[in-house]
C-alpha cells in the first residue's frame, strides 16, 4: 500500500475537485471545434509551449476537435536578417517580395510547423502540419492597403507584393480529419488564383477557418491579458456592438484593433464566440474553456 502525507493527500484532493468542476465544460464542448490561433511569447516559450502541446492533447482526448493555426513574424525576420534579405513593414504588415515570399513559406511550414507538431506528437497526439495550400484549404487574393498623403491629401494605394487575404475556405480537408485522431496544425499560407504564394496574418487565417468549420470557439493567443477598459481592468465578456462602441471611443486602440475586429468577423459569420486571451499564462487554453471565469475577453 502507497503511504502518502497530508499535504500530498490534500494536493490529489485538488486535483480531483479541479477535475470533477471541469466535467460540465468537458461535455458541453464534446464534438465541438475549437481553432486556435498560436503565437507570441507562448511560442517562443519551451515551458509554455510544452504546456500548450500537453493541453491540445487534453482536448482532443475529451472528445473536442482542435484547429492550430500558427504565427511565426519573430522567426521569420530572424531567418531574413540571416540571410541579408531587406525588409519593410507598413501598417504593421510585412511587404512581402518574392523573395522574401519564399523565406516567409520556408519557415512557417518548415521549421516553426514541424516543432508545433513534434511537440504535439511527443505529448501523445497524433498532428499533422498543413498549409493553405494543402487541400486548397486558404484561396487567397492580394492584400489591397491605401494611405493618404498628409501632404496632398490624395489616397496612394500601397503595393504589399505577396501579402494576401482569404478570399475562400475550403474546409473539406479539415471536416475529414474531424473524424479522425488527427489534430491538424496550419501555417497561414494561402495560394492565388494562378498559384501563387500568399503571405497571410495568422489572426486573419485563424478567423476566417473558424467561420468556414462553424467553430464553437476560436481562441486568441495574445501577449495582453485580453480587451481592457479605459481604466485598464480586464474585461471578461463583451457584445459585438459593445466592441464596436468601444473602437469607436478609442478604448480599443492600436494592434487591438485588428485582433477584436478578427474576432467579431468570425462571430458575425456564424462562431458562437471569439476569446482574446494571454497565451502567457501557463494553461490559459483550459482556464479558457474548462472554467466559469475564463482566461481572457469572451466576444459574442
Amino acid at each position: 500500500m502507497v503511504t502518502t502525507n497530508d499535504n500530498e493527500h490534500a494536493e490529489w484532493l485538488e486535483k480531483a475537485g479541479i477535475l470533477s468542476d471541469a466535467l460540465p465544460y468537458m461535455r458541453e464542448f464534446a464534438g465541438e471545434t475549437v481553432v486556435i490561433k498560436y503565437g507570441g511569447h507562448a511560442m517562443g516559450d519551451k515551458s509554455l509551449a510544452a504546456n500548450f502541446a500537453r493541453d491540445i492533447v487534453l482536448l482532443k482526448q475529451v472528445g473536442m476537435n482542435p484547429v492550430i493555426v500558427h504565427g511565426g513574424g519573430p522567426q521569420i525576420g530572424e531567418m531574413l536578417d540571416r540571410l541579408k534579405i531587406q525588409s519593410t513593414f507598413v501598417d504593421g504588415l510585412r511587404v512581402t517580395d518574392a523573395a522574401t515570399v519564399d523565406i516567409v513559406e520556408m519557415v512557417l511550414c518548415g521549421s516553426i510547423n514541424k516543432q508545433i507538431v513534434t511537440a504535439i506528437n511527443g505529448a501523445g497526439g497524433f498532428a499533422v502540419g498543413l498549409s493553405g495550400k494543402d487541400g486548397n484549404l486558404i484561396k487567397a487574393r492580394k492584400l489591397r492597403r491605401s494611405k493618404k498623403d498628409p501632404g496632398s491629401n490624395i489616397e496612394k494605394i500601397l503595393d504589399l507584393g505577396f501579402v494576401g487575404e482569404p478570399e475562400d475556405v475550403n474546409p473539406h480537408i479539415l471536416k475529414t480529419l474531424e473524424e479522425s485522431d488527427i489534430i491538424p496544425v496550419i501555417a497561414p499560407i494561402g495560394v492565388g488564383g494562378s498559384g501563387e504564394t500568399y503571405n497571410i496574418n495568422a489572426d486573419t487565417s485563424a478567423g476566417a477557418i473558424a467561420s468556414a468549420l462553424g467553430a464553437a470557439r476560436l481562441l486568441m493567443l495574445t501577449d495582453v491579458p485580453g480587451v481592457l477598459s479605459d481604466t485598464k481592468q480586464l474585461m471578461p465578456e463583451i457584445t459585438v456592438e459593445r466592441a464596436k462602441t468601444l473602437i469607436q471611443a478609442g478604448t480599443i486602440s492600436g494592434g487591438m484593433i485588428p485582433k477584436v475586429e478578427t474576432c467579431l468577423n468570425a462571430v458575425e459569420k456564424g462562431v458562437d464566440a471569439a476569446v482574446i486571451l494571454d497565451g502567457r499564462v501557463p494553461h490559459a487554453v483550459l482556464l479558457e474553456l474548462f472554467t466559469p471565469h475564463g482566461a481572457g475577453t469572451l466576444i459574442r
